[in-house]
């Protein structure tokens, strides 16, 4: 009988759809004053780099939440030898920062989010909130050529996942708030509530299942209302009013589009480069950020708009105020310095060099437009805000969130539809060229492969010589009825096939053709009938057939088996295949898959792993390898005798030649990433994933 109050006791406890709604608000709120300290961080770091104790007073009286400018002005006025100093100061305070204290700090922040979410199941330290945090604000702060988003998004994720463990929540739960935390990061930043629920599901969660999207949005809206009592209600760009001046005007900005897309393959791949090239550099690991620094000052002395975010200067495009010379020249430089920043240990995000990119890129495009198409078109701003869209788009592989993230960012409705075919045409270009988007390109060097590997249907990875009966039951085409009675009696086949003397196939005769004559047995004893009640259209198979397709033909007919034949003799009989022998060998791989990890269709479905009731209140269990399993072994962590747990089976990380399974030894150290097949209670499961 169905019980309501039970129902709504489901929705409280721990894990259920309420508690994960108050998690949510909870983290939505930590997001937002996280977003608002940590750009406090940055404006004070950069007042006091650029501009010493006049710049930290400047700072105060102009209000210590306004956003924080670019420190190109400031840099001009200081002498040449302090405009490198002040970036390569600040990447000696970063390296030993993130070296010692949390290594996952290093870089732009979302992929090892999307790794944590992938390998340990959401669970990120907690530490990384306050080490990020200091890290990326230094380097920011300090000229890193590099954005905020990425960090804030770690550091919301990185309080989602705290909250989760020290909910004590499963997998599910964790990976759920580390959604909303990454969610409330970006509407903080960009007072852009859907963007960020947005970009949660679509890049850190991977989809948008009910459970988890509603808790994710509902973090998103909690942290822009907040920050918005705090920041204010303004789009994170002032722009002009743009509108399309001619339905023509879609194709200079479809160009612009597969521009776009050949700018963000080379940001990528330069990204790349980079990041292996100071892996190689045979110098102390902490001092390589430095290095950088140095690099991305030399580059601020000719062009200081690559220091910092860049937001001024995307304005200035924006506003179209800035040449097609310098703009073009700020993409090469802006594309390096990133890269340097990053590659070289320092801590700060991708997505606003992106957003410079796109503009600097779409200004050049616009003013060239313009200039051979006077009144024809919008002005240079119009193409700078399309292309800064098309080249999220193409870095992320992300073109919805592309186009929802710059219409919040700058609340233009008008320009939606150019904004929309850019998008999606940068993103084609960019998928063609490059394999990997800006943030899976460095997990695919560390061997996390996110995408599909495996075909969910188990019939079409199976194949009839897997489950041929090389034993038929044959029937000479002289057989008479007696010797088919005696074969019936004899035989649990459902299907008897007919061959001539020289063996080769005629067709079949099924148990319900000898039911129908069965009262006429005495009549027919002694005459030749198997050539009379053979059925000639009986359909075969070949061995190299998959089981996909020999279903289709039990599906289509009332038959029990089917004749396999030479596919290069079609008369020659090898044997038959049954409906109960495919259904069997479809459970026992699906069982397989589901043991050995293959039934994921991507490796941030793991970690969802299936439960099989093995009866008498025992059940086995796929699961993740906790993060406090990682680097220990049974014989340390007493897993049976604390939980009762028994671990049977382990697979490294699937690749895509799939995983490899091991039988786990008292001895043997668990590794991040694998997954492992478990037996136990429910209780004991639970508790074996929960442990902290």
């Amino acid at each position: 009988m169905h019980d309501p109050a039970a129902d709504r006791s489901q929705l409280f406890q721990r894990g259920g759809h309420l508690f994960m709604v108050v998690a949510a608000i909870f983290t939505g709120l930590a997001g937002a004053l996280g977003a608002v300290a940590f750009r406090l961080m940055i404006r004070s770091v950069q007042a006091g780099a650029w501009g010493g104790i006049e710049g930290l007073q400047q700072m105060v009286q102009t209000g210590l939440l306004a956003e924080p400018e670019d420190p190109i002005e400031a840099a001009q006025h200081l002498a040449w030898g302090w405009r490198v100093a002040v970036p390569t100061l600040g990447g000696l305070l970063v390296g030993p920062l993130i070296y010692f204290f949390a290594r996952e700090a290093r870089g732009h922040g979302v992929p090892e989010v999307m790794k944590a979410v992938a390998l340990r199941g959401g669970v990120i330290r907690g530490r990384i909130v306050a080490i990020k945090a200091v890290a990326s604000s230094l380097s920011i702060g300090t000229g890193g050529s590099v954005g905020r988003e990425g960090p804030i998004v770690q550091i919301g994720s990185a309080f989602g996942s705290f909250l989760g463990q020290v909910l004590n929540l499963n997998t599910m739960g964790i990976r759920t708030l580390v959604g909303c935390g990454a969610a409330a990061g970006i509407s903080a930043t960009f007072n852009a509530p859907i963007a960020g629920a947005i970009f949660a599901a679509e890049i850190i969660v991977g989809h948008f299942a009910v459970t988890q999207f509603t808790p994710i949005v509902i973090s998103s809206v909690v942290a822009t209302v907040a920050s918005r009592f705090f920041l204010g209600n303004y789009p994170a760009f002032k722009v002009p009013d743009y509108q399309i001046v001619s339905p023509f005007e879609l194709l200079p900005y479809l160009a612009a589009g597969v521009l776009a897309g050949l700018v963000a393959v080379a940001f990528i791949r330069t990204l790349s480069f980079s990041e292996m090239a100071f892996e190689r550099l045979r110098m102390p690991e902490y001092l390589k950020a430095a290095v950088g620094g140095a690099a991305v000052g030399l580059i601020g002395l000719q062009l200081p708009q690559v220091l910092g975010v860049g937001y001024s200067t995307i304005s200035l495009a924006l506003a179209g105020t800035l040449s097609a010379v310098t703009m073009a020249a700020l993409v090469a430089t802006k594309i390096v310095a990133t890269s340097v920043t990053i590659g070289s240990g320092g801590s700060g995000g991708v997505f606003a060099p992106s957003l410079f990119l796109g503009a600097m890129l779409g200004g050049v495009v616009g003013t060239l437009v313009s200039e051979y198409f006077p009144g024809a078109t919008a002005s240079s701003g119009a193409y700078a805000l399309v292309t800064m869209g098309a080249v999220v788009a193409a870095t992320t592989h992300a073109p919805i969130s592309a186009i929802i993230i710059i219409f919040e960012l700058t609340q233009a409705i008008d320009i939606i539809p150019a904004l929309m075919s850019a998008c999606v045409v940068s993103s084609l270009v960019s998928q063609l060229l490059s394999r990997d988007s800006i943030y899976t390109s460095k997990l695919r060097r560390q061997g996390v492969n996110l995408e599909e590997t495996t075909d969910p249907n188990v019939l079409k990875s199976l194949y009839v010589r897997d489950v041929i009966d090389e034993a038929p039951e044959v029937i000479s085409e002289s057989a008479n009825f007696q010797a088919i009675l005696d074969l019936v009696v004899q035989s649990d086949h459902a299907q008897f096939f007919v061959t001539n003397k020289e063996g080769l196939l005629l067709g079949a005769i099924s148990l319900s053709e000898v039911r129908r004559l069965i009262y006429e047995q005495e009549a027919l004893r002694h005459l030749v009938v198997a050539g009379d009640l053979v059925d000639t259209r009986h359909p075969s198979a070949t061995p190299d057939d998959d089981l996909a397709v020999v279903m289709k033909i039990f599906s289509g007919t009332r038959l029990e088996e089917v004749a396999v034949v030479d596919p290069a003799d079609p008369g020659r009989l090898l044997g038959t295949v049954s409906e109960k022998a495919i259904t069997e060998i479809s459970q026992t791989e699906q069982l397989r898959r589901d043991l050995a990890g293959g039934f994921s269709s991507s490796m941030t479905a793991v970690g969802r792993g299936k439960t099989v009731d093995l009866g008498d209140g025992y059940w086995l269990r796929e699961i993740m390898v906790p993060a406090y399993m990682i680097g220990k072994n049974l014989a340390e962590l007493a897993v049976r005798e604390r939980t009762g747990v028994q671990v049977v089976l382990a697979r490294s990380r699937p690749m895509e030649g799939g995983g490899k399974i091991r039988v786990v030894g008292a001895v043997d150290q668990f590794e991040e990433g694998e997954t492992l097949i478990v037996a136990g209670s429910l209780e004991g499961l639970n508790e074996l994933e929960r442990h902290r």
